[in-house]
């Protein structure tokens, strides 16, 4: 799914070079698409944390991967922005998501690509 979101995120604003990362656990590292960045001519990179709220991982681990990745590349800079946060937006993208599903258990919707096949979207 985070690839999608990276495919629409390209899509939608333009922006050349976009890649997907992940702090741990599964690829592409930090490091390695910071680099991928770089490889695609990228002179400054923005690590945008795809959270809500920021917590130790946006305080401390993505700063601390973050500089770690760039000494390897002198002369890139790097912008880590805020987390999503507490924007007007996101309630616009929960009600919408809310008013898809009860329209889902109400027979009036298909699921939605985050729910088919799961049986989630259900009255309980």
């Amino acid at each position: 799914m985070l690839n999608e979101f990276v495919t629409m995120f390209r899509d939608k604003t333009g922006y050349l070079i976009v890649e997907p990362a992940h702090m741990e656990l599964a690829e592409p590292s930090i490091t390695n698409a910071f680099s991928s960045c770089v490889q695609q001519g990228a002179n400054r990179v923005i690590v945008s944390p795809f959270f809500l709220f920021p917590g130790r991982h946006w305080h401390q681990d993505i700063p601390s991967l973050t500089a770690e990745a760039a000494k390897e590349h002198p002369g890139v800079s790097y912008v880590i922005t805020a987390p999503l946060g507490l924007h007007g937006l996101l309630v616009d993208v929960v009600n919408d998501r809310i008013k898809h599903c009860l329209k889902h258990v109400a027979g009036d919707e298909a699921e939605c690509a985050v729910c088919a096949g799961t049986g989630k979207c259900r009255v309980y």
